[in-house]
């Protein structure tokens, strides 16, 4: 935005500066031109008036002394032709009058048809020629001829125009410096505003604008949108407070009401056996997704208080290693075959307890799922660890792969699988705190890949 600001600024004076100076440039030209012309006519006109005794008499000495005087006065030819336009009297001796547009100049002069003045450019080096008649008895009997340099006249226009330039460069260095601290102090709380919206993004909820520089109007902006933050900040506080005391305090009477439904079994006649097992089956579920809800609060008070900072060196094989040891025996429970692959050789960096979650998440999700092979793979990928979590089982379609991480969504295939639909937001929410990323990726003929990177610790550089 400030690279637009300035081009509009500096655009701007460009039009301006060039609006007034070309026209000025030009005026400048024009009455340099017109001062040398009337100088150069009156001298033209008393020639004329010389000539005139000089064309009747055919006596031309004095007439060619006059015009030597001249050029050794001011440097300017001069010449009289009679009425056919042969040089009667000339000097210096080599003056040309022979140039298509000395001729031309000369011919209407003849015919006493005075010619329009023309500007004189510094890029043009042609004389400056006028021809007066010279008229007898109302005829027009010769005509005076001079033809002055216009090295000096154009020299003298080239430097005002090259002043006019440098004052404009002053002008435009002047603007370009100033635009600048305007385009920064307009647009410093706009900068401001947007790092700390992306630190918020980025779980930091204390990030605040500052309210002290650019505009008022912007100052305004700053300052409301500190209590707009204030106030989302204070409702997800008070959101994840009610979350965590609302689980704690379920706890004990839902275990208190589980356990009064389990003894109403010795009261009860066959037939409502079948009831009685479907409410504990759902009394188990409710427990599920309470613990679920605990979990999710513990992991998103994680992301608030790290927000990429205070994580941990944690040794990802040994990890896997100890995760899929304790899985193991439910695995065999269940008939899945459950396996570890690959090596990282490098600790990486997570939240405490992130790694170990998230592991124990997506096995009971693949163990859940009806999956037969389970692998956990890890691998290291540049300055990043790969480690994925891959079944066999169902997986998730196109539609379901972009929600599955979403707080409480699942699929319309598994609905009839005990879960709460929270396992997998727990791991995008402890990826995230850790500095990471999550991927859910179909493998084919069928499956599900959950790849998680995490960033490798880097390596202490070795002293010299």
């Amino acid at each position: 935005m400030r690279r637009r600001l300035l081009i509009i600024y500096m655009s701007l004076l460009a039009l301006s500066l060039v609006a007034l100076t070309v026209p000025f440039a030009a005026n400048v030209a024009a009455n340099g031109t017109q001062t040398a012309f009337i100088e150069q006519q009156g001298d033209t006109l008393r020639f004329a008036s010389l000539a005139e005794s000089a064309l009747s008499t055919g006596q031309s000495e004095r007439l060619r002394a006059e015009l030597a005087r001249y050029h050794e006065l001011f440097g300017i030819g001069a010449a009289v032709v009679d009425r056919d336009g042969r040089a009667v009297a000339a000097w210096p001796p080599a003056l040309s009058l022979t140039g298509a547009r000395t001729r031309k100049l000369i011919e209407r002069g003849l015919s006493a048809d005075r010619p329009e003045l023309g500007t004189i450019w510094p890029w043009r080096g042609e004389e400056l020629v006028i021809v007066e008649p010279v008229i007898r008895e109302g005829e027009v009997v010769g005509a005076a001829v001079t033809a002055g340099p216009t090295d000096r006249l154009r020299g003298r226009i080239a430097r005002v125009w090259a002043m006019i330039v440098l004052g404009c460069l002053v002008a435009l260095g002047l603007t370009w410096a100033a635009a600048r601290r305007l385009a920064r102090w307009t647009l410093r709380p706009v900068h401001e505003l947007d790092a700390v919206t992306h630190d918020i993004t980025q779980g930091r909820l204390d990030a605040r604008a500052a309210r002290t520089t650019g505009p008022p109007e912007l100052r305004r902006l700053a300052a409301s949108f500190n209590v707009m933050a204030d106030t989302v900040t204070d409702m997800l506080d008070r959101q994840r407070a009610f979350v965590s005391q609302a689980g704690h305090q379920l706890r004990t009477p839902l275990g208190v009401l589980r356990l009064r439904v389990e003894n109403l079994a010795d009261h009860l006649r066959a037939s409502g056996l079948r009831e009685h097992e479907l409410t504990l089956d759902e009394t188990d579920r409710l427990a599920r997704t309470l613990e679920g809800l605990l979990a999710l609060a513990r992991a998103q008070r994680h992301e608030d208080e790290t927000a990429g900072a205070g994580l941990v060196a944690v040794d990802a094989d040994d990890v896997a290693d100890r995760r899929v040891d304790a899985w193991r025996p439910r695995a065999a429970e269940l008939g899945v075959t459950l396996r570890r692959t690959g090596d990282v050789g490098r600790p990486v960096m997570t939240v405490p307890e992130a790694l170990d979650q998230l592991l124990d998440a997506l096995i009971d999700n693949s163990l859940k799922f009806g999956a037969e092979e389970v692998t956990v793979h890890v691998e290291p990928a540049g300055d990043l660890a790969e480690i994925h979590v891959v079944d066999d089982g169902p997986g998730l379609s196109g539609e379901a792969l972009t929600r599955a991480l979403e707080r409480f969504w699942r699929s319309p295939a598994h609905q009839n699988v005990d879960g709460s639909g929270l396992g997998l937001s727990i791991v995008a929410v402890l990826v995230t705190a850790s500095g990471g990323s999550v991927d859910l990726l179909a493998r084919e003929p069928r499956g599900l890949d959950v790849r998680v990177r995490l960033r490798l610790k880097p390596q202490d550089r070795v002293p010299r």
